[in-house]
């Protein structure tokens, strides 16, 4: 589980990330799934220990970025 493997500093920052990537996703497009893989960057970023909250957003807008140009082709 997520709160056994990381700090409460470290969750807080995820879930700002997670915040910020999503605003990149279109109107609309914020759906579960996407907040899902989103997500997942996120925790992969952690799990490597970049705990910072710029390491942590620029993973999420990374993956934002990959699901708006997947929408686009």
């Amino acid at each position: 589980m997520i709160a056994e493997e990381f700090d409460s500093r470290t969750i807080a920052n995820m879930e700002v990330a997670l915040e910020r990537a999503c605003k990149m996703l279109p109107i609309g497009a914020e759906q579960h799934d996407y907040r899902r893989y989103i997500a997942s960057r996120i925790v992969k970023c952690a799990q490597r220990g970049d705990s910072t909250l710029g390491g942590l957003t620029e993973a999420g807008c990374l993956a934002a970025s990959e699901l708006r140009a997947r929408a686009k082709a």
